[in-house]
C-alpha cells in the first residue's frame, strides 16, 4: 500500500507517467498497475486517463493529502526506528535558493560534523520549487526567504539576513566609486537572475522603488553564469552581499555598496510542520538554531 501511495504522489508530482515512473526506479506499466490496484482498493477513480495522463480527478486531489501525510509519518517511523538502533542514517535532500549557496556549508558543516552517519544531497532551487517539493515529499528541507513572500504551513529557522551589492569588472568606472545609486546602476546592461527567482523580484522592486525600469539584457537561473557575464566587462550585476565577496575573490570582480533605498531580507530554514519532527529533521532545526545570527529574523 505505501509503495503505491509513493507511485501515486509521484504521478500527482511529475504529471506524467513515464516521468514519475523514473523517479520512483520503476517501469511505466509497473507504475501504472499500481496506480489502477490503488484505485481498487480506495474505489474510487483518481486519475483521469487517455493518451497521456490529464490530471487527478476530484478524489484524486482529496486523496494526495491524505496520501502524502500516510507516506510521511511512514517514513518519520522508519527513520526513528532505524535512528534508535543504528543512530542517524541516510541521505538528507536539502533545497536551497541559488542566493543562499555560498553560506550553505555554515549549515551543513556543523550538522554533518555532529551527525557523521548521514549524508547531504543539495539541490538548487527556486523558493517556490522548494515549498513545492517539502510538500511532495521530493525534498527533506530547504534554505529560502521567509519574510519577503507566503511560506504556508512549515517550521521556520532564521539564520541570516540578505543585504544587496553591486558586482562589477575591475575596469569598470563604477568600481573607482565608493557607492553607486540605483538610478545609475539602471543605466547599466544588467545581467540579472530569471523572473521566477525571489531574488530577481526583490531586485525588481527596488529599481522600481529608484523610478526605473528593470530590463535587464541578459537573464540566468545560475549565479555562476551571472558572474561569469560581468567579468567581460559589459554587463553589471546586483547580487547579496556573500555571493558578491565569494565573486570578488581574485576573480578580477569588484563589489560597491548601494546606495539609496535599500532592504534585507530574512533567510533561514524550512521544514515540514510536523510534531514531533523525525530525527534527521530535528537533528537539522536544532543546528539551525545554533548557528543563527542574532538580527536574523
Amino acid at each position: 500500500m505505501i509503495d503505491r501511495l509513493e507511485m501515486f504522489i509521484a504521478l500527482a508530482r511529475h504529471r506524467h507517467f513515464g516521468r514519475a515512473a523514473e523517479a520512483v526506479g520503476v517501469t511505466q506499466p509497473t507504475l501504472s498497475s499500481a496506480i489502477r490496484q490503488l484505485e481498487d482498493q480506495l474505489g474510487v477513480q483518481l486519475v483521469f486517463r487517455g493518451s497521456r495522463f490529464q490530471g487527478l480527478t476530484p478524489e484524486g486531489e482529496r486523496a494526495l493529502a491524505r496520501a502524502q501525510a500516510i507516506v510521511a509519518d511512514t517514513r518519520a517511523l522508519r527513520e526513528e526506528m532505524r535512528a534508535a538502533r543504528h543512530g542517524l542514517t541516510g541521505t538528507l535532500r536539502l533545497g536551497v535558493i541559488p542566493t543562499a549557496l555560498p553560506r550553505v556549508a555554515e549549515l551543513t558543516g556543523p550538522f554533518l560534523a555532529r551527525n557523521p552517519g548521514l549524508r547531504l544531497a543539495v539541490y538548487s532551487r527556486p523558493s517556490a520549487e522548494i515549498l513545492d517539493g517539502i510538500e511532495a515529499l521530493d525534498l527533506d528541507a530547504g534554505l529560502s526567504y521567509l519574510d519577503n513572500e507566503p511560506l504556508g504551513r512549515v517550521a521556520q529557522v532564521a539564520l541570516w539576513r540578505e543585504d544587496y551589492r553591486l558586482l562589477c569588472a575591475g575596469a569598470s568606472p563604477l568600481a573607482a566609486l565608493p557607492e553607486v545609486g540605483w538610478d545609475r546602476i539602471a543605466q547599466e546592461p544588467l545581467c540579472l537572475l530569471t523572473a521566477e527567482m525571489q531574488n530577481r523580484r526583490i531586485i525588481d522592486r527596488l529599481l522600481r522603488q529608484s523610478g526605473a525600469t528593470p530590463a535587464p539584457q541578459v537573464e540566468s537561473n545560475s549565479t555562476i553564469a551571472l558572474a561569469a557575464h560581468v567579468a567581460t566587462g559589459a554587463w553589471v550585476s546586483i547580487v547579496p552581499a556573500a555571493l558578491a565577496a565569494m565573486f570578488a575573490r581574485g576573480a578580477g570582480l569588484v563589489s560597491r555598496p548601494i546606495a539609496g533605498p535599500g532592504a534585507s531580507h530574512s533567510v533561514g530554514l524550512v521544514a515540514p510542520h510536523r510534531e514531533p519532527h523525525p530525527p534527521m529533521i530535528a537533528a537539522l532545526i536544532a543546528a539551525a538554531q545554533a548557528i543563527a545570527e542574532p538580527q536574523a529574523a
